[in-house]
Order: C-alpha cells, then sequence, then structure tokens
C-alpha cells in the first residue's frame, strides 16, 4: 500500500485517461465535459505530488525516484499543463479543434514527461519519452484540413525518431559498455576509459539536445511553433522542456557524473551555439510563433549554461531560470491568444500596430512580458539570466558568461522592435475584447507576478535551494 502512495499521481492520471476516454466514446458532444476534468484533474494531481514525503525514495529495485527534484519538476509541469488548458480555451472553441481526444491526448502527454523525471533506470526513461512524443506528433498535426499543421507534425515526427533512434542506440551502447541501466551502478562502472561508454553518452546528448531544441538539433522548433496550431505551440514551448531538462540535468549528475569532463565540453558548446543562433535568427522574423521558436532556442542556450557548470549551484540557478522562463512564455502566449478579430487568429508582429492606443492594458501585458524576456531590470527575466551568469562565474567559465552578455544584449534588439511597433506605428482595426476570463486573469497573474518578483525573489530561491544531486 505504500508503495502505491508513491506513485498515486502517475496512477490517478492513468485511471482519468481510461474514464475520459469513456466519457468520450458514451457520451455525445462532451468536449467541455472532459475538457473540465482534464483541467481537474491536473490541479489534483499537483495536490498528489505535493503530498509525497520529503526524502529521497527509490522503488520498483532502484528504477524509479521521488526526490526533491523530481517533486518540483512534476509539480511544474502539471501545473503549466493546467494553465496551458486554460489560456487556450476560446482558441481552441474558435479553431473547430475541440475534440474529445486533445486534452486526453495532452493528459497522456503530461503522464508520459511525470515518468521521464522520476526516471532512475534507461528503460523507464525510454518508455516515458516514447509516451511523451507519441503524444507531441498528434498534437502537431491535430489540424488535419490545414497544411501547415500537417506538414509540422510529419517534420516533428521524423526528426523526433530520428532522435529518439541515436538516444536509444546511446542507450543501448550504455548497457552494453557497463551491463546495467540502472543510474547508480552505470555511474559507480563508467569511467573515461571506458571509450564504448563515452559513446554512448554523446548519443543520449544528441537525443535530448534535441528535446530541448538546442543547436544544432534545432532545425525542427521554426516550422512546428510556427504549423501546430497555437494551442500546441505554448504547449510545446513550455511543458516538455520542463521533463527534457529534468532528465538532463539527471542524467549528467548521477549517471555521468564521473566523465565531467567529457560532456562539460559539450554542454558548453550546446549553450554558446544555441544562445548565438536565438539571438540572431529570430531579428529577421515576422511571425510572432516563428520569432518565439528562435527565441526559445536561445533561453535554452542561458539553461544548459547553469548545467554545464558541473555544480550543484549550477543545477538550482537553471531550475530557476526554466521556472521564470515558463511564467514568461505563459504570458507572452496569453497576449498572442488575444490577437484575435472577427473569430480569426492573427500571428503576424505586424498585426500589433499601434496597439496601445485601442489596447492599452494588453500592449502594457507585451511591454512587460518582452522588456522581461529581454532581461532588462527589474523584470523577473533579468533576475533568471543573473543566477545563472553568476553560477559560470564563479566555476570561472569567463567566456561562456560573456558570450551570454552580448548575446543578451543581441536578442534585445527583437523584443525592442515589437514595443516599438506596439507603441509607435500607425494603429490597425481593433482586436476582440470578448475573451475568457481564464485567459485574462492568467496574463494578469504572469504579468504581475513578473513584474513584482524583485520585492520578493527568496521565496523561488529558498524552494529549490534544496535541491541538490550530490
Amino acid at each position: 500500500m505504500q508503495l502505491i502512495s508513491y506513485i498515486l499521481p502517475e496512477i490517478f492520471l492513468s485511471s482519468v485517461i481510461m474514464i475520459l476516454l469513456m466519457i468520450g466514446v458514451f457520451v455525445k458532444k462532451s468536449f467541455r465535459m472532459v475538457n473540465l476534468l482534464t483541467i481537474t484533474s491536473l490541479l489534483f494531481a499537483i495536490i498528489l505530488v505535493l503530498n509525497q514525503p520529503d526524502e529521497t525514495i527509490k522503488i520498483f529495485r532502484d528504477s524509479y525516484i521521488i526526490d526533491k527534484l523530481s517533486v518540483f519538476m512534476k509539480v511544474l509541469t502539471l501545473l503549466f499543463s493546467f494553465f496551458v488548458l486554460v489560456v487556450s480555451k476560446d482558441y481552441i472553441k474558435n479553431t473547430n479543434i475541440d475534440k474529445i481526444e486533445y486534452p486526453i491526448i495532452i493528459l497522456a502527454s503530461t503522464l508520459g514527461m511525470l515518468l521521464m523525471i522520476s526516471s532512475y533506470d534507461l528503460i523507464i526513461f525510454y518508455l516515458g519519452l516514447e509516451l511523451q512524443s507519441l503524444c507531441l506528433y498528434i498534437l502537431s498535426s491535430f489540424r488535419r484540413d490545414d497544411e501547415r499543421s500537417t506538414e509540422a507534425g510529419l517534420k516533428y515526427f521524423v526528426l523526433s525518431a530520428l532522435a529518439s533512434g541515436l538516444l536509444l542506440y546511446g542507450c543501448s551502447l550504455i548497457y552494453g559498455f557497463t551491463g546495467s541501466t540502472n543510474f547508480e551502478i552505470i555511474s559507480s562502472i563508467l569511467s573515461e576509459s571506458n571509450t564504448g561508454g563515452i559513446f554512448g553518452l554523446v548519443f543520449i546528448m544528441v537525443g535530448l539536445a534535441f528535446k530541448v531544441s538546442a543547436v544544432p538539433f534545432h532545425m525542427w522548433t521554426p516550422d512546428v511553433y510556427e504549423g501546430s496550431p497555437t494551442s500546441v505551440t505554448s504547449f510545446f514551448a513550455m511543458v516538455p522542456k520542463i521533463a527534457a531538462l529534468s532528465v538532463f540535468i539527471r542524467f549528467m549528475y548521477v549517471p555521468f557524473i564521473n566523465v565531467i569532463t567529457q560532456w562539460q565540453t559539450i554542454i558548453v558548446f550546446l549553450s554558446i551555439a544555441s544562445m548565438i543562433l536565438g539571438a540572431v535568427a529570430a531579428i529577421g522574423q515576422n511571425n510572432i510563433k516563428r520569432l518565439l521558436a528562435y527565441s526559445s532556442i536561445g533561453h535554452m542556450g542561458y539553461a544548459l549554461a547553469g548545467i554545464a557548470t558541473g555544480t550543484n549551484e549550477g543545477i538550482q540557478s537553471t531550475i530557476i531560470y526554466l521556472t521564470i522562463y515558463l511564467v514568461m512564455n505563459l504570458g507572452i502566449f496569453g497576449c498572442i491568444f488575444m490577437m484575435k478579430r472577427e473569430n480569426v487568429f492573427y500571428e503576424n508582429i505586424n498585426d500589433l500596430s499601434g496597439l496601445s492606443k485601442n489596447h492599452p492594458l494588453l500592449a502594457l501585458g507585451f511591454l512587460v512580458i518582452l522588456f522581461s524576456l529581454a532581461g532588462i531590470p527589474p523584470l523577473a527575466g533579468f533576475f533568471a539570466k543573473f543566477y545563472i551568469f553568476m553560477s559560470v562565474i564563479e566555476v570561472q567559465m569567463y567566456t561562456l558568461a560573456l558570450i551570454g552578455l552580448i548575446t543578451t544584449v543581441v536578442s534585445a534588439f527583437y523584443y525592442l522592435r515589437i514595443i516599438k511597433i506596439i507603441y509607435f506605428d500607425k494603429p490597425k482595426k481593433p482586436f476582440d475584447t470578448n475573451f475568457d476570463f481564464g485567459l485574462k486573469l492568467t496574463l494578469a497573474f504572469s504579468s504581475i507576478l513578473i513584474l513584482i518578483y524583485f520585492t520578493y525573489p527568496s521565496i523561488l530561491i529558498k524552494a529549490v535551494s534544496s535541491i541538490s544531486l550530490y
């Protein structure tokens, strides 16, 4: 019975998925009911996760772990899955993707992410990864009558399948050269003289870099972000990143901690390349979703810089950065969902022309969130980057910190360009104002949180400071 209590959130979500499928089949026009039950179940799952013991517990022959890292990341995953469904309610209704499968697939993908976050064994990790990935393939091509959506789904499927294959090959090499799939046993056997194991590590890192859309494995991101329905893009931009970074941290600091000199250089390269491409490639973009795709590549570069330090402080700074980044992304997608005129959703940056004249509050939301994404003090985005740069400087990685600072300045250009269009260009026809209350509340919540974070940053720092992997 005690064993079941440790995996209660996963059991609960699995049961809910099966119940919702039956409701969808036997109850006609049940989308609203299924969507509401999905949203409620995500909140209830958060309570179950928070009720788990405040200690490190390993179950199923040490293949599944419940610790402070997994609890924190699971709460983030469930919370932002909940927010994605809340803010995209209007969009789903107006774009005819209000099918019962939609919230159920999001729930199934979230379940896969929970498995990934708590995995302490290569097999459990891969099971969670495939459950998550299969759901994401479907979500990206959910609008079957839209050419861009089907193209996005196909591109993501082909490239993701390739990355999963490389990752699985890496896992098989690790198993072949260490004789185990358990993280702790791999850690005790794997050393720098184990060449086959090092090859396996490289293949695994390629697969993980694809999942966080780090350069040079980023090629799917702009097309999938632009082609997918905006509600799916918001999910892609936030929730899978949590699970992927959790796994990145767990892999590097548990099974591969003894070969840190081998993977540190690779992560520094991934970080620098992602920061540079994210800063430069977004400058010429006119589609806001495509711009956010390149922006997310750059932000993942900053998050990887924290992991590259090889210290607990680096891990903590990455988790803080990720949390603030998620709030900023939630806010910016909340703003994008409000770019609606006569039941048509607009995605072009020029459609924001003169927004401040017709919608001053929405323009203010854009202003706060874009300034924060650019890392301008005293907004939350500045502190996110500050923690990363401090942890990088502490381990004397001055080149990495310097490149990070330069790319921050360069990337500020395309954020400020949008603000210039909103406040100084000639106004266009006003957007609609009849939006769902949940969307307005979420946008207000994220904007205020970004704005007032500097008054009491210790709440987040305290929550993260107890997370330690060695």
